[in-house]
């Protein structure tokens, strides 16, 4: 008896001490629109979960906004915070009145403030004989505040020995890698790694935050789904029907990759594609496991994405920023990105982000589509619902509002029936008529939360409690940011395509994909270009299509127009070998082409390789394994990448009997007589050429006393510039092509595009002029920068 009564009081002791701690929750920026919408609520939400526990509280909202006024804003937004459904309107008000005593206003501004703040808390937890347990600062601020603040907290209002600190961070974490990077740096002088909680208030929705425990729950049915063998692609999308209006400032700094895919939408694609732990629990194996799949992503590049711009937003921008009527803002209010990932879970399966700006609806979701691997004999009417293995097989995390109205787990009764928590989740109740994703409701077990919970209110739960998985280490924030940034950069000059909003947007946004190439599946607006002394920006158009020397031109932004060269080459292979069974493609050489031969190779895996011949329009005189060579370049850049038979790979004989271009080897003549042999009279299907700044092409120069006219096809010429002595196609050789396009590209070509625009016919002094196919088409392709200037 007397062990027991020892047993317990030891016990009630240690009860009264756990009671004794004291939290003190700050809320930075409490009278701003987060904290007013979203914060304070949060906070009530984590004091009717925690009241009467192990610890008491005090809320301390603070701003720069006078006592007065910050005081009213407060008392307004204590009295609207709302209680549980199941809650009695006698104890909502009774909680909410507790709540309010608990909470006050103070202004925070200077380091004296901090500290008064901190003597503030010390003196009531030592009149009230409780024991500090730790404190919550919440920045709800802007990001430039952010040093500031943390430097006041460090030098003035840290707890004291035995108490913890715990600092919430909103994003946006920088603009790209570098800024984020100095961000870290900046507050990593100031408070520990364990210390700093980075919202990202996805990961506290309930459906994004199921992700992970459903895959881990129902292991053993998608241990044969959850891979490439299975999956046909990934899509993650936030769509929204408002726009930026009053928010153009953030908007214009970050743009809707900044908002939304670099952080949300990626740390979704994160719990989809990462391996599963063996304890999802744990902190650390998550954050392992997620930096996995983030080493493991394909770089993206421009035409991994398209980005568009809804037409009110310019003027929007210039009424709120006071920004003149010439100005143009190239800021992305929509984008759809295709992502990769390179590792034998993933490799080759599309998984598409998308969001935006004044959409046609709200809506969230991540949808993961199943390959249809079967084939069902009788006809469609004789299907069994949700049994049928033709139906199509999916499994959607509903994130949210859309034709459901709220969050939901969907699975096809035809894939498996999933495992949720019995306590958390019920099954949603039959809504005849309503389909999702092609089919019926009645096709899916489809799951929603019994109760619905606020993502902050969550969250907040979680700082609390230090579930530190819910949010984004540096680490974590540094890899996304290195996957990013090359993007972003690469968009930086990239004119949107605009959209009116809404309904009227119509297909104009609908995108599609070939290979790692993502494009718009409209055709871009085309303009005609207006004379050149008229002097038309480049940002005003998108694709220029006009008349050069008489003949068609296509000009725009590189990406863009590298993408568009090497979509009609496609375009040419295809027709050519439905035709004749083969493709002749003779390729300039030099560093324009580059681009074009990456982009061939990385962006077009239907490309005809198989039955392609690769000929070279001109050649150095070197070993073919010389830098220098005009083949190794095209080895390193395309052959290496695509399956082209080697015998239908065709460099030039520039090498033979041990020395260079010698005219008594006749190399020339070998390779004019392979041509004739195995290319229907001599016409190659497309030649590629570059334009010199002298106005050479191939390796034809100004004045050469070879290679314009006569019948040779093959000739050996000389160079102003080493190394000098070269091999090239003829130009009766280049004018025997079905079609031949001239690649012009950098400002440094702009002086000779504007002469050639001008001279009639004159191959002696430009050869390039001599370019026009006896009975071919001529196409230039040139960027702006080489057409506009």
């Amino acid at each position: 008896m007397l062990m027991a009564a020892v047993c317990m009081a030891l016990l009630g002791c240690l009860q009264a001490q756990e009671l004794q701690g004291h939290v003190s929750v700050i809320l930075l920026g409490a009278t701003g629109d987060l904290a007013r919408k979203y914060l304070w609520q949060g906070l009530f939400q984590l004091y009717l979960e925690e009241a009467g526990k192990s610890h008491s509280f005090r809320f301390h909202g603070t701003a720069l906004t006078s006592t007065k006024q910050g005081q009213e804003v407060i008392a307004k937004v204590l009295e609207s915070l709302s209680c549980p459904r199941d809650t009695a309107p006698g104890r909502c008000a009774e909680l909410k009145a507790q709540f309010q005593q608990l909470s006050e206003y103070r202004r925070l501004k200077t380091p004296e403030d901090y500290l008064a703040l901190s003597e503030d808390i010390e003196a009531r937890v030592q009149r009230e004989g409780l024991q500090e347990a730790g404190r919550i600062f919440y920045f709800s601020v802007p990001p430039f505040a952010y040093a500031e603040i943390a430097r006041s907290i460090n030098s003035s209002c840290r707890p004291g020995p035995g108490a913890w600190l715990r600092v919430v961070l909103e994003k946006p974490f920088g603009r790209d890698h570098r800024s984020a990077q100095q961000l870290a740096t900046e507050l990593g002088s100031f408070f520990q790694e364990e210390e700093m909680y980075r919202v990202d208030h996805y990961l506290g929705k309930q459906v994004v935050a199921q992700i992970l425990p459903f895959r881990d729950q129902n292991r053993k049915a998608l241990d044969g789904l959850w891979s490439r063998h299975r999956v046909e692609r990934v899509e993650i999308v936030m769509k929204e029907t408002v726009d930026a209006e009053g928010r153009t400032s953030f908007y214009e700094e970050y743009g809707v990759i900044g908002d939304v895919l670099q952080n949300h939408l990626t740390e979704i694609l994160m719990l989809v594609a990462m391996e599963l732990p063996l304890n999802i629990s744990s902190s650390e194996a998550v954050l392992g496991h997620k930096l996995q799949a983030f080493r493991a992503l394909r770089g993206l590049q421009r035409g991994s994405a398209v980005v568009g711009q809804y037409q009110a937003y310019r003027g929007q921008v210039r009424r709120e920023l006071q920004k003149p009527d010439s100005f143009h803002s190239l800021t992305p209010t929509f984008a759809g990105i295709l992502v990769h990932i390179d590792n034998l879970r993933w490799e080759g399966v599309p998984f598409i982000l998308m969001s935006g700006k004044a959409l046609d609806e709200r809506v969230g979701y991540v949808r993961i589509l199943f390959k249809d691997q079967a084939y069902c004999a009788q006809s469609e009417k004789r299907w069994v619902p949700a049994q049928s293995h033709c139906l199509p097989q999916q499994i959607i995390f509903y994130i949210g509002h859309g034709e459901l109205g709220g969050p939901a787990v969907l699975v096809s009764r035809n894939l498996f029936r999933p495992s949720l928590p019995s306590a958390g989740w019920k099954e949603v109740e039959g809504q005849p008529g309503l389909r999702l994703f092609g089919r019926p409701l009645s096709d899916y077990y489809a799951y929603s939360p019994v109760r619905e919970q606020d993502a902050y209110s969550i969250l907040i739960s979680h700082i609390f409690h230090r579930r530190k998985d819910s949010f984004i280490t540096m680490d974590n924030l540094l890899a996304s940011w290195v996957f990013w940034t090359p993007l972003l950069d690469s968009l930086a000059h990239e004119v949107p395509r605009l959209y009116p909003g809404g309904a009227e947007n119509g297909h104009l946004l609908d995108f599609e994909f070939s290979g790692s190439h993502l494009s718009f599946s409209q055709p871009p607006l085309e303009q005609l270009v207006p004379g050149l002394d008229s002097a038309p920006m480049p940002s005003d158009f998108q694709v220029l299509r006009a008349k050069y020397r008489d003949s068609p031109l296509i000009s725009a932004w590189p990406e863009e127009l590298i993408a568009r060269l090497a979509g009609d080459i496609e375009a040419a292979a295809v027709q050519a070998v439905r035709r004749f069974g083969q493709f002749h493609l003779a390729l300039s050489g030099g560093s324009s082409p580059v681009a074009l031969f990456q982009q061939l190779a990385t962006g077009h895996y239907g490309f005809p390789w198989a039955h392609t011949h690769l000929w070279l329009v001109d050649e150095r005189c070197v070993p073919l394994w010389d830098p220098e060579s005009n083949f190794q370049g095209l080895q390193a850049h395309l052959l290496q990448h695509v399956r082209v038979p080697h015998y239908n790979v065709h460099p030039m004989p520039v090498r033979r009997r041990q020395r260079l271009c010698a005219e008594e080897d006749q190399g020339a003549q070998a390779y004019a007589e392979e041509i004739s042999t195995l290319v229907t009279n001599g016409s190659f299907d497309l030649v590629l050429l570059g334009m010199g700044t002298d106005g050479h092409t191939a390796s034809l120069f100004p004045q050469s006393p070879v290679g314009l006219d006569g019948k040779q096809l093959v000739v050996l010429t000389t160079s102003p510039s080493g190394p000098h002595r070269r091999m090239s196609l003829s130009l009766p050789a280049i004018n025997r092509a079905r079609k031949v396009a001239v690649l012009v590209m950098g400002r440094m070509k702009r002086e000779i595009a504007m002469l050639v625009s001008r001279v009639g016919r004159e191959p002696k002094k430009w050869p390039i002029s001599g370019v026009l196919p006896d009975s071919g088409q001529l196409v230039w392709y040139m960027d702006y920068d080489a057409f506009l200037g």
